[in-house]
This record gives structure tokens, C-alpha cells and sequence, in this order.
């Protein structure tokens, strides 16, 4: 069975691959300056994506691979709540830990949603 899972996760990796690394190249295009080399090789895949046939590239690889992602996640997900014991114990016990130490995990998220939102807004000063 884990054999399985395992598969299912490495084909899941190579179906998003594609969509993951056209949004990665849209974004440091977007964020560096052109003439400068991140955003040139990304420039570079954007053109390239932009330069496929409509059903290769816009259907296929940005919306029916990760449709396809969506599909088998969600359906392994369900299988495997439904035949595992173990992962419904651990998810009922992750959730007693977070009602627990609500604060806490309050905490943690708004540090780390702050830490995001600086990096961010440091990426645009540095780029403007």
C-alpha cells in the first residue's frame, strides 16, 4: 500500500510540474527586472508556454494535468480517510493539539503570515 501512495505522489509531483513552473517563471518575471538574468530565463519559458499550441499548452499542461492532480489527490485522500485508521488518529490528535494551544498556533501563523507579507513588500522596494 505504501508503494502506492508513493506513486501516487510522484505522479502527482510530474503533472503540477509543468503549471508550477510556468506560475514560477511568471512571478520572478514579474518581481526582477527584465534585463536582469532571472527574469530574461523566465521571460524566456512564459514565450515559450505562450508559443504552444492552445490544446498543448493552455488546456493541457496549465489546466488538465493539474485537473488531473486535483482529481487523483482528492480521490486518494478520500480512499485513504476512509481505509486508515492511523491517519484519522493523527488528525484528530493534531487537532486536539491545535485547540489546545489555540494562542499559540495563532501566533505562529500571524508571525509567519507577517514574515510573507515583509518578504514580499521587500521583493517590490528592491525591484521598484
Amino acid at each position: 500500500m505504501n508503494t502506492i501512495k508513493r506513486a501516487v505522489a510522484a505522479a502527482e509531483l510530474l503533472l503540477i510540474s509543468p503549471a508550477a513552473l510556468f506560475m514560477a517563471a511568471l512571478l520572478v518575471r514579474n518581481v526582477t527586472p527584465l534585463p536582469k538574468e532571472p527574469a530574461q530565463t523566465a521571460q524566456l519559458i512564459v514565450m515559450w508556454y505562450s508559443h504552444l499550441p492552445v490544446h498543448l499548452g493552455l488546456w493541457g499542461l496549465l489546466i488538465m494535468m493539474p485537473l488531473a492532480v486535483l482529481i487523483l489527490g482528492c480521490g486518494t485522500l478520500l480512499y485513504g480517510w476512509t481505509e486508515d485508521g492511523e491517519l484519522r488518529e493523527a488528525a484528530r490528535q493534531t487537532l486536539a493539539a491545535i485547540r489546545a494551544h489555540l494562542a499559540m498556533f495563532v501566533v505562529a501563523a500571524a508571525t509567519v503570515t507577517s514574515a510573507g507579507i515583509l518578504a514580499f513588500i521587500a521583493v517590490h522596494v528592491l525591484t521598484d
